[in-house]
C-alpha cells in the first residue's frame, strides 16, 4: 500500500509510458474499445429492460383474459362446434371457487370482440369500440386520464348513462380544445354523458384509443344484453401463479358447460404473465451474454497490453540491469511493471467508459420520443463496480507476465547486452 503512493515510482511509470507516446496510445486502444463495447452492451440491455418495464406500466402483469369459443370435441350428446357463452353465474362460480383471484372484472363489447359501433355527436361520427365495464377493469389495465374521471361504483349501481372515451374518439367527435366533459355522445342511438377522456400511453393498451367505456349495468339495460358476459379480465394474487389459477378456472368452466375435459378449443385464454416472464428472461439472458462478450473483449485488450510490456521489458534490459546493479530489488522492478500495466488499463478503461456513457446519452435522447422500448440506457452501480474490479484484476494478472520476465534479468548479463 505504501508503494501505491510512492511519488518516485509513479514518476518512473509516467516517464516510461511517455517515451513512446504513439505506441502507448495504440496499446490502450484495445482496452478502450473493449470497455466501450462492454458498457454499451450492458447499457443497451438495461435500456431495453427499462423500455419493456415502461411498456407494461399500468398493466397488471399477473393477469389473464378468459373468453368462450366453439367446442372442438363432442361431449355428453352435444355436437362439436357448440358456442360457449358466459353469464354472471360463471363469474360467481369462479369468484367463489378460485381463491387465488385478486380482481375479476367481467366485460362485454357492443358487436362482440373487435366489433365497431356507430358513435356520433353533432354530425360527427366515429367507428369506435364500445365496452361495458366495471370500475375494477382500471386495476388490470390502467387508463391514463387526461380529463375527468373513470367509471365508479355509483355509475354501476345507478345505471348512469355516462361514458369515458379515448383521445382518438375525442378527436373525431369534438373540435380542437373543446371541453368534452359534460357533453353528450350517442352510441347506437342512445345518449351518454362524457365524464372522462384518457390519452394514449406508450404502454400496453388492449382496448385502443378509439374506444368508449360505459357502466356494465347501463350496457345491459341500453343494449338488452341480459345476464351475458363477453369475457373476463382476471388478476391473480402475487403469491400465486397465473398458470395454476387458469387451469383451475378452465376445469370449473368445462364442468359447468359440459365441455370435454381434453377440449383445448372451447375456452380461449391469454396469459399476460407468460409474456412478461418471457420478456424478463430474454433481457436477463441478453444481459448475461453482453457481460461475457464484454469480458472476453476486455481480456483481449489487456493481453495486448501484456504483449507490449513484454516488448518494452526486452528493450529496457540494460536499464533494468543498471537499476539492479545499483540496488533495486526484484520486488521494486516487478512493482513498477505491474503499475505500468494497471496505469495503461485504468486510463484506457476510464476513457472508454466516458465515451460509452456519452454514446448511451445520445441514444437515450434519440429514442426518448419513439415507441421503441428503449428507456434510460444506463449502467447500474454494481455493474460499474464489477467492470472496474474486473479490469483491475485482469491488468494485475497480465502485468505479472512481463514483471516476472523483468525480475529474471541478471545485472551482469544485462550490462553486457548491446
Amino acid at each position: 500500500m505504501k508503494r501505491l503512493f510512492d511519488r518516485d515510482l509513479w514518476a518512473e511509470v509516467y516517464s516510461t509510458l511517455t517515451k513512446n507516446l504513439l505506441r502507448t496510445a495504440l496499446t490502450t486502444l484495445g482496452v478502450l474499445f473493449a470497455m466501450v463495447i462492454l458498457i454499451l452492451l450492458l447499457g443497451a440491455t438495461n435500456g431495453m429492460k427499462n423500455g419493456f418495464d415502461k411498456l407494461f406500466t399500468g398493466t397488471a402483469t399477473n393477469s389473464m383474459f378468459v373468453w368462450g369459443q366453439r367446442t372442438g370435441k363432442p361431449y355428453k350428446g352435444f355436437e362439436r362446434g357448440r358456442r360457449i357463452s358466459y353469464t354472471f353465474d360463471d363469474v360467481k362460480l369462479i369468484e367463489s371457487q378460485v381463491k387465488e383471484i385478486d380482481v375479476l372484472s367481467p366485460r362485454i363489447q357492443l358487436g362482440d370482440f373487435r366489433g365497431v359501433s356507430s358513435v356520433t355527436r353533432n354530425g360527427q361520427s366515429s367507428g369506435s369500440s364500445v365496452f361495458g365495464d366495471f370500475p375494477s377493469i382500471d386495476k388490470i389495465s390502467k387508463k391514463n386520464l387526461e380529463e375527468g374521471r373513470f367509471l365508479n361504483q355509483d355509475d354501476i349501481e345507478n345505471r348512469r348513462k355516462v361514458a369515458v372515451i379515448g383521445d382518438e374518439t375525442y378527436k373525431l367527435l369534438f373540435k380542437k380544445d373543446e371541453d368534452p366533459i359534460g357533453e353528450y355522445i350517442r352510441v347506437n342511438g342512445v345518449y351518454f354523458q362524457v365524464v372522462g377522456v384518457y390519452r394514449k400511453t406508450k404502454g400496453v393498451n388492449f382496448d385502443g384509443q378509439n374506444s368508449v367505456f360505459i357502466p356494465f349495468t347501463t350496457f345491459q339495460k341500453a343494449f338488452n344484453s341480459g345476464n351475458r358476459v363477453g369475457w373476463m379480465a382476471i388478476n391473480i394474487k402475487s403469491n400465486h401463479t397465473v398458470a395454476a389459477a387458469l387451469k383451475k378456472i378452465k376445469k370449473l368452466l368445462k364442468e359447468k358447460h359440459n365441455i370435454h375435459p381434453k377440449d383445448t378449443r372451447a375456452i380461449g385464454s391469454f396469459n399476460l404473465s407468460d409474456v412478461f416472464k418471457g420478456i424478463s428472461a430474454f433481457t436477463t439472458v441478453l444481459q448475461s451474454f453482453s457481460f461475457f462478450i464484454g469480458i472476453f473483449t476486455l481480456l483481449a485488450g489487456v493481453i495486448a497490453i501484456s504483449n507490449i510490456l513484454l516488448i518494452t521489458v526486452k528493450e529496457r534490459t540494460k536499464e533494468i540491469g543498471i537499476r539492479r546493479a545499483l540496488g533495486a530489488t526484484p520486488k521494486i522492478i516487478k512493482t513498477q511493471i505491474i503499475f505500468e500495466a494497471i496505469a495503461l488499463t485504468v486510463f484506457s478503461g476510464l476513457l472508454g467508459f466516458v465515451i460509452s456513457i456519452g454514446i448511451l446519452h445520445i441514444l437515450d435522447i434519440k429514442f426518448s420520443g419513439s415507441d421503441f422500448p428503449f428507456v434510460n440506457p444506463t449502467v447500474s452501480f454494481p455493474q460499474l463496480i464489477g467492470s472496474f474490479i474486473l479490469m483491475l484484476v485482469l491488468s494485475l494478472l497480465v502485468g505479472l507476465i512481463p514483471a516476472n520476465r523483468a525480475t529474471k534479468i541478471k545485472p551482469i548479463e544485462a550490462l553486457r547486452e548491446e
